[in-house]
């Protein structure tokens, strides 16, 4: 114990190092939607007359107040979000493992979300969400320096805020279920020293950069001219300037957990006895909350990602619905045809699946766009849950990588589609027109790509890294006897039941 807790200390010392060495250009104002700008302008010679009558002019203008409806909004959905992991995500992944390992699925979800929680609030918040470069934000806001309950944030509105504190601690809440998921991929098989260890350096050095990437802006407000629309997205995540779309963390949460679980499903190795013994979920009914809770939470995750209680909200939460209920059809119905009966699990896969595929589309697509998605998005995920994976042999316990890292690539890319207007999609709004911009297929779903692209080898690389220097400190994988015997008694000397 005091090996590992040195250890968490020394790694914590460390991520703030790496980051303290990024060029510091630290900004009040932080703001995570996603949009793209249409600015493509230097600047001119004579403009100084115009920004300085700008400036007077919006130094004489009254500070925005957060409308209390917004405020309230956020509450709830951050409190939704909270419930997407406990115990949402417990009871889902709890559910699907053997009896002698429930209570370590639950413990693991459950301290993750604590301990990135106060992970957030140290450094990271400000490493994902203040100025830094286009990879890594500063540490103007470590410890929450300066963050005050009068401290705003914009939204997707010009001149519309919300409470800072509100805004850290909704997306504290998307920072926290982005880990939990990946311990689906080595459940049954991962000690839990050496799962913290890796949830800390992956958190550090994957989710909060590639949450930079992709959200990080200087907000609506920011965009008022040509000038000043180029200088707003200079200072923008590397993917934001690359115009990469992602509402609610299609890239950020789903493709980055999904793809560090493949890796550490390949690194770890198959459970002891897979195809041989019997390894059948052994409370479907646990499973099946867990994913009705996820269900009602993500509208929180999607709906809360507007931060704005407006109509647009309602095109989030018709898109979430629906998406949703098209991919529990279409998997429900693939697995009818494949395998001759519909399934609970398959069900529920497919909900789960239609959730990841429509998370970065949510704010794009029209609603039958969403229906597409959702009807694609599940016989892809079958494939891969039900073949790819014995094909190529990697043990994936819960389908972390079959379902949310290919459900997370279906819905990024598809999202550049789906936006089309003439596809009943929002556009892509031009915040220095004030209008919705032209939309040009094959350069979104080329954005789209960069964001697909960059988000599997970063969160690779990082993940592989990571695993191994986890490996070195303490092991990653427990003895034969720990795993015949159950994660239960043997690392939290408890067990889920008694009977």
């Amino acid at each position: 114990m005091k090996k590992l807790l040195s250890t968490l200390a020394l790694v914590s010392a460390l991520g703030l190092g790496v980051f303290g060495l990024s060029s510091p250009s630290f900004a009040d104002d932080t703001k995570a939607v996603v949009a793209t700008v249409v600015a493509d302008a230097t600047p001119a010679a004579d403009a100084a007359a115009p920004a300085e009558a700008a400036a007077a002019t919006e130094a004489a203008a009254p500070a925005p107040v957060a409308n209390k409806g917004d405020i309230a909004w956020m509450i709830v959905a951050t409190i939704l979000v909270t419930l997407m992991v406990i115990p949402g995500l417990g009871l889902f992944y709890g559910g699907l493992v053997r009896s002698k390992n429930m209570l370590s699925v639950l413990m693991q979800t459950f301290v993750i979300f604590s301990l990135i929680g106060v992970l957030w609030a140290l450094y990271g918040y400000s490493v994902a969400f203040t100025d830094g470069n286009a990879f890594f934000g500063g540490l103007s806001k470590v410890f929450l320096k300066g963050v005050t309950p009068d401290s705003v944030v914009g939204t997707f509105s010009k001149g519309v805020v919300i409470p800072e504190y509100i805004y850290i601690a909704f997306q504290m809440t998307f920072a926290a279920i982005t880990p939990a998921l990946i311990v689906g991929a080595f459940a049954e098989r991962m000690k839990f020293s050496a799962v913290l260890l890796f949830v800390i350096l992956w958190f550090t050095f994957s989710y909060l950069p590639i949450a930079h990437m992709v959200w990080f802006w200087a907000g609506p407000d920011a965009y008022t001219t040509a000038d000043a629309g180029a200088a707003a997205t200079a200072g923008a995540g590397f993917l934001f300037q690359k115009g990469a779309l992602d509402f609610a963390g299609g890239t950020v949460v789903h493709i980055n957990a999904g793809i560090a679980g493949l890796i550490g499903a390949l690194m770890l190795g198959k459970r002891l006895g897979l195809g041989r013994e019997a390894m059948t979920p052994h409370s479907l009914t646990m499973t099946m909350i867990g994913a009705s809770l996820l269900w009602i939470g993500w509208f929180g995750f999607n709906v809360g990602s507007n931060l704005e209680a407006t109509g647009f909200a309602g095109l989030v939460f018709a898109n979430t619905l629906l998406a949703t209920c098209a991919a529990t059809l279409s998997w429900t119905l693939v697995e009818w045809f494949f395998k001759g009966k519909p399934s609970m699990l398959g069900a529920v896969s497919g909900a789960v699946a239609g959730l990841v595929a429509i998370t970065p589309a949510c704010g794009f697509a029209g609603p039958m766009g969403a229906i597409v998605l959702g009807l694609i998005v599940s016989p892809v995920c079958f494939i891969f849950v039900s073949k790819v994976k014995s094909w190529f042999g990697y043990d994936d316990s819960l389908d972390v990588f079959g379902v949310h890292g290919v459900g997370g690539i279906i819905g990024a890319i598809g999202t550049g589609v789906v936006v089309n207007p003439a596809l009943g999609g929002t556009g892509v709004y031009d915040y220095v027109a004030n209008a919705v911009g032209s939309y040009d297929m094959a350069a979104q779903v080329t954005s789209q790509a960069w964001g697909v692209g960059l988000t599997i080898v970063w969160s690779s690389v990082v993940a592989f890294i990571a695993y191994k220097i986890v490996d070195v400190l303490v092991g990653l994988r427990v003895s034969e006897e720990v795993e015949r015997e159950g994660l239960d008694t043997a690392e939290h000397g408890e067990r889920a039941y008694h009977i």
